[in-house]
């Protein structure tokens, strides 16, 4: 399997990115600990989590994801082999402020750290912007935990074009850490929070880019035929607005391509992503061992020009029926 540096660290991560939010979910413990295994013995040895996952399942109050990970880690003694990334800015309270004050990173690391049963985080992630905390007083946050030995090298989720290249400027102005890594939505389904200036800004300072939602909380994978398959489920919120003639068109695609290829809509979707410019790795998570094969397929699979060109026609805003 072929690693790939993330930014400018000295992290060398796997071509796709296996993301924990199942972890508490959509799978118990005793699943997560299996899947782990799974995953390890297939290569992919990165696990991207938050302290707030999952949070919003019934029952859970933030931190189910970090838990299970880091009893997965005592049990196994396998820690040195995972790199581990997790984030701050969440409220774990339901309709809590973001928060990346330095009171609040200070605080979060710690429970996470105490979470995962580790003494560091390789990748820590601003997971929101709060719109008020100085981007000074952040990154100086983050000097401490590098400092400390808590954390190796951070990144930075979902910030605007414009906090973004701020804190990258700041960065250099005031000698403090740098955003190595950048993870955005982005799919098929979701372009333009990537696509323009964030790509260009990351390609223009060499961040990493791992991009979250890959599979579109799963509708790419062709699972969800109708609004019907989704009613009443936990991936209705996240999938109901995919059902149109956009998304109807993009799954004809995906399928035709899939076919050519004989391979999996998953593994389409996620190489559609992995050769785009300027991408490291998608993040992708899932619940069973047939979800992996997708896996398997997209990092074995080199989609053609042609094919390429379709999917990105499909996705295009422009390609919405009247």
């Amino acid at each position: 399997m072929k690693y790939q540096k993330a930014g400018s660290t000295n992290l060398q991560i796997p071509p796709i990115v296996f993301g924990g939010n199942v972890f508490g979910w959509t799978a118990d413990k005793k699943r997560s600990f299996e899947l782990m295994d799974e995953i390890l013995d297939m290569g992919f040895n990165m696990i991207d989590t938050a302290d707030v996952y999952s949070r919003w399942a019934d029952g859970n109050s933030g931190g189910e994801s970090e838990l299970i990970i880091g009893e997965y880690m005592k049990d196994r003694g396998n820690r040195n082999k995972i790199t581990l990334a997790t984030k701050v800015g969440s409220s774990m309270q339901q309709g809590g402020n973001k928060d990346i004050s330095e009171k609040h990173i200070l605080k979060a690391v710690e429970d996470s750290l105490q979470r995962l049963q580790t003494d560091h985080i390789d990748l820590y992630f601003t997971h929101w912007d709060d719109d008020k905390t100085p981007i000074e007083e952040t990154l100086g946050a983050y000097q401490k935990l590098i400092d400390q030995g808590k954390v190796r090298y951070i990144g930075a989720s979902n910030l605007s074009s414009s906090r973004l290249i701020a804190s990258l400027k700041a960065a250099e102005r005031e000698e403090l850490p740098k955003y190595e890594v950048f993870q955005p939505e982005y799919s098929l389904m979701e372009r333009e929070k990537f696509e323009g200036d964030i790509q260009k800004i990351c390609e223009n300072y060499n961040l990493g880019v791992t991009s979250y939602f890959s599979l579109a909380s799963g509708f790419l994978t062709g699972k969800y035929a109708s609004e019907k398959d989704i009613k009443g489920t936990g991936r209705e919120p996240f999938l109901k607005d995919y059902f149109d003639d956009r998304g109807k068109q993009i799954l004809q695609t995906l399928e035709e391509v899939a076919e050519q290829y004989e391979v999996s809509q998953a593994a389409v979707a996620l190489r559609w992503i992995m050769q785009q410019p300027g991408i490291t790795a998608p993040i992708a998570s899932a619940t069973n061992s047939g979800h992996l094969q997708a896996f398997r397929e997209a990092v074995s699979l080199e989609l053609d020009e042609e094919s390429m060109r379709q999917l990105t026609e499909a996705s295009s805003k422009k390609s919405t029926v009247a």
